[in-house]
């Protein structure tokens, strides 16, 4: 009998996944937005997925969890890594000394967003991903957020100040913070006689 009014399940919201956003992989349906890395949340495509059973991954996290161990692998010829995969929930410590993780997670749901440590933006206070980071005064800031706190200009490296833990153009900051009297900024002799 035909499915009238709907589609397959998503394999991660076990939602009705429309034709027009439907992603396939593994003989399984998923909505765009829900076609994640299990490990990371990075989206995925074609190219990118890795596919475990069930599990969807990207190529990185995929290779650290199910990949060869030890030297000389995962990081290209010679070399050791030393990455354990633990800041993205995985559990790659197979036959090592250390005492592993229980192997049942906190949230039943495979597909959880995972909690990670994010800079914080000094200007709105919420979360800087490395996509829109930008660095200034030695703080994160999103790209946004990332303008004078007097004219709201825009800025760039070339002309950023920061005075405590503000950001200001070159502009503003020398008007407001910069030495004062004639010549340096401020009012002319002719606009000071203007203003008397």
């Amino acid at each position: 009998m035909p499915n009238w009014g709907g589609g397959a399940k998503c394999g991660a919201c076990e939602k009705t996944v429309y034709h027009a956003e439907e992603i396939q992989c593994n003989g399984r349906s998923f909505h765009k937005t829900c076609f994640l890395c299990m490990a990371c949340r990075k989206a995925l495509d074609s190219t990118t997925v890795a596919a475990h059973e069930s599990e969807i991954y990207c190529k990185t996290c995929y290779g650290r969890k199910y990949g060869p161990k030890g030297v000389g692998f995962g990081q290209g010829a010679g070399c050791l890594s030393t990455d354990t995969g633990d800041h993205l929930g995985l559990n790659l410590q197979q036959g090592s000394p250390k005492s592993a993780r229980p192997s049942t997670p906190t949230n039943p749901s495979k597909f959880a967003k995972k909690i990670v440590d994010v800079d914080k933006c000094p200007r709105c206070g919420k979360s800087v991903y490395a996509a829109e980071k930008i660095m200034g005064g030695g703080k994160p800031w999103h790209k946004t957020c990332f303008r004078c706190a007097i004219c709201g200009k825009s800025l760039e490296s070339t002309n950023v100040t920061d005075k405590d833990g503000e950001l200001y153009c070159k502009v503003c900051y020398a008007k407001n913070f910069g030495p004062k009297g004639i010549g340096f900024g401020g009012l002319t002799q002719v606009e000071k006689k203007e203003c008397e």
